[in-house]
């Protein structure tokens, strides 16, 4: 267990190996922020819903201080490191402007289920070819992960944050399957009603039933 660990609540899912842009405005998070880059160390982005901190986040490194403005804001590069769990939450970190949090470290299981794998991809190229998206899906199943994909395949924050809690690879392909498979049917109807609509008002050559 890590003990006043360096937190940075926010209203976003930051998933493991993910790269995340910040833009640093509060003098707390400028501390925070200071004191990760001098000392080396990392820090965690607890997920922010419904109005309070919830019990799961993602420590992340700092790798760049990309811009530093005049009155001290920056703009920051991070990588997201392991998922973790928070256990208490600290308001008054001793001599600290920012928040911090007695936390351990989830251990997430990666192993990949190969025919899951098969599925999304051809799911989530489905969804896209509906969506009209040009995004670059992983060709070999071995090579895709959930929580790579875990932004880009319509999830809400709440969805998003609940792949983050699920500790087994297996069971983040499940859920992202269930998702797709209830997804794809309405995006479908979706389309066939925009098709309706555009051609309303169109002469149609229709044949007469026999009567």
């Amino acid at each position: 267990m890590e003990q006043y660990f360096p937190i940075f609540p926010l209203k976003l899912v930051a998933y493991p190996n993910e790269e995340i842009n910040l833009h640093i405005f509060e003098e707390r998070y400028k501390e925070l922020i200071n004191e990760c880059f001098d000392a080396q160390i990392n820090f965690a982005i607890p997920v922010h819903l419904n109005n309070k901190i919830m019990d799961y986040g993602t420590e992340v490194e700092l790798e760049a201080i990309r811009k530093t403005y005049e009155d001290g804001r920056m703009d920051i590069t991070c990588r997201g490191k392991r998922v973790v769990r928070i256990l208490e939450v600290h308001q008054n970190t001793p001599n600290r402007l920012y928040l911090s949090a007695d936390l351990e470290f989830v251990k997430t299981d990666t192993t990949v289920d190969y025919m899951k794998s098969m599925e999304i991809i051809e799911k989530l190229a489905h969804l896209y070819e509906l969506l009209r998206i040009n995004r670059e899906i992983p060709s070999n199943p071995a090579d895709l992960r959930s929580f790579e994909i875990g932004h880009h395949v319509g999830f809400s924050v709440n969805q998003e944050y609940q792949l983050l809690t699920i500790e087994t690879e297996a069971k983040r392909q499940a859920m992202i399957l269930d998702h797709l498979t209830d997804l794809i049917p309405m995006i479908e109807e979706t389309e066939r009603l925009r098709e309706r609509v555009r051609l309303n008002g169109h002469f149609k050559n229709i044949i007469p039933p026999k009567v």
